[in-house]
C-alpha cells in the first residue's frame, strides 16, 4: 500500500516533577535537603530516512507520544531524560502545522534529525532550593509539560527523472526495463496506481540516477481526472522529465496531440513544470506506422526524441546516457556518483 499523505498528532514527553527529600542518617543530625530534579521528557524528532519510500506507517497510527521523563529522587538523584520519539520519514517529505497552516519542516536528506516537538524540562527537587537563609527548603517544581501538535504530512518524492505519459504508453515497461524496480505491466490502462521509485545504474561510470513513474495521465489531470492528477506533486522535485509516448499511434491515437495534451495538463498543475529540461522517450518503434508518425512528431514539436522500444529493448541505453548527460549537466557529476 502506498500512502503519500496523512495527518499525525505528537506529543513530547513531560518533564519529571522534583523531588522533596532529606537526609536522616545516623550520624548526620543536619543532614539538610536532597530532593533530585526531575528528567526532561523526549522530544518529538523526524529522521530523513532514504530506505522509506512512503507514509503507510503513519496512516494507521495517528497518534506518537514520546516518553516523559522520570521523577526526582532522594538522595540527590535526578530522574533519567524520557526517551525520545523517532519517526523515520522518506525524502521529500512536508510537514504542515495544521492549525497554522505553515510549513514547519522538510526533510531533503539521509539522516536527517528535525526536532519537531520539544519534551518538558524537569522540576527542581528541593535541593535546588537550598541557600544560606533557607537551609531546610520544602519547595519543588513540577515538571513542564511537552509541546504537542498535529501536523499533515505530504510526501513529494525526490527523483532525478520524472517519467510522465499516458496510460499504456509504456512507462511501466520502460522503467522495468531501464531501473531495479519492477512495478506492474499488464495490456490495459492504469497498471500504475502509484508512484513506483527506480534505480538507473551505469556500472561502468560508477553513477546513478533515481527515476519516479506517476500513474498515467489523461485530459483533465489536473481537474481532478483520472488516477494521476494526485500524484502530480511526485514530479514537481524532479531534475529532468521523459515524455514516453506511443509513437505507433496504436488505437487511432496522434502522438502529437498526446503531447501537446501532457504539456497542457502539466501546465495548468504548475507552470514551473514546462521550464524543467526534457525530452521525449518515443516508444513502440517497433510497430509499423511509428516512423512515419515519428517524422511528423520532430515536424510539429521542437523537443530532443529518442526512439526505443521497450519491448524489443532498443534504443534504451541511448535514452539512459541521455537522461545522465542531461542531469550531470544541471547537478554537476558528484550528484550521480555512488556513495560507497
Amino acid at each position: 500500500m502506498f500512502v503519500d499523505e496523512c495527518i499525525i498528532k505528537v506529543q513530547a514527553g513531560d518533564g519529571g516533577r522534583g523531588c522533596i527529600a532529606f537526609r536522616r542518617e545516623k550520624y548526620e543530625p543536619w543532614g539538610g535537603p536532597c530532593g533530585g530534579n526531575g528528567g526532561k521528557g523526549g522530544d518529538i524528532v523526524l529522521i530523513g530516512d532514504d530506505d522509506t519510500n512512503n507514509l503507510v506507517d503513519y496512516k494507521f497510527k495517528q497518534h506518537w507520544k514520546a516518553e516523559r521523563g522520570e521523577h526526582g529522587l532522594g538522595k540527590d538523584c535526578d530522574g533519567r531524560e524520557g526517551k525520545d520519539c523517532e519517526m523515520r520519514m522518506p525524502l521529500g517529505t512536508i510537514v504542515t502545522d495544521i492549525e497554522t497552516g505553515a510549513v514547519v519542516a522538510e526533510l531533503t536528506k539521509d539522516g536527517e534529525r528535525i526536532i519537531l516537538r520539544k519534551g518538558g524540562n524537569g522540576g527542581f527537587g528541593n535541593l535546588h532550593f537550598k541557600s544560606s537563609i533557607n537551609r531546610a527548603p520544602r519547595q519543588a517544581n513540577p515538571g513542564q509539560e511537552g509541546e504537542t501538535g498535529a501536523y499533515r504530512l505530504v510526501l513529494k518524492s525526490i527523483a532525478d527523472v520524472g517519467l510522465v505519459g499516458f496510460p499504456n504508453a509504456g512507462k511501466s515497461s520502460l522503467t522495468n526495463a531501464i531501473t531495479h524496480a519492477h512495478p506492474k505491466m499488464a495490456a490495459y490502462p492504469f497498471t500504475t496506481l502509484h508512484p513506483q521509485i527506480g534505480v538507473i545504474d551505469f556500472p561502468e561510470t560508477n553513477q546513478r540516477l533515481m527515476l519516479a513513474d506517476v500513474p498515467g495521465l489523461i485530459e483533465g489531470a489536473s481537474e481532478n481526472k483520472g488516477l494521476g492528477h494526485r500524484f502530480l506533486r511526485h514530479i514537481e522535485r524532479c531534475s529532468v522529465l521523459v515524455f514516453i509516448i506511443d509513437m505507433a499511434g496504436v488505437d487511432g491515437r496522434d502522438p502529437r496531440e498526446d503531447y501537446a495534451t501532457l504539456l497542457k495538463e502539466l501546465k495548468l498543475y504548475d507552470k514551473a513544470l514546462l521550464k524543467k529540461p526534457r525530452l521525449v522517450a518515443a516508444n513502440k518503434m517497433d510497430l509499423p506506422k511509428a516512423k512515419t508518425w515519428l517524422t511528423k512528431f520532430k515536424a510539429k514539436h521542437k523537443v530532443p526524441v529518442v526512439p526505443i522500444s521497450c519491448s524489443e529493448g532498443l534504443g534504451l541505453e541511448k535514452l539512459k546516457q541521455a537522461l545522465l548527460k542531461k542531469v550531470i549537466a544541471l547537478q554537476g557529476e558528484e550528484h550521480v556518483a555512488v556513495k560507497r
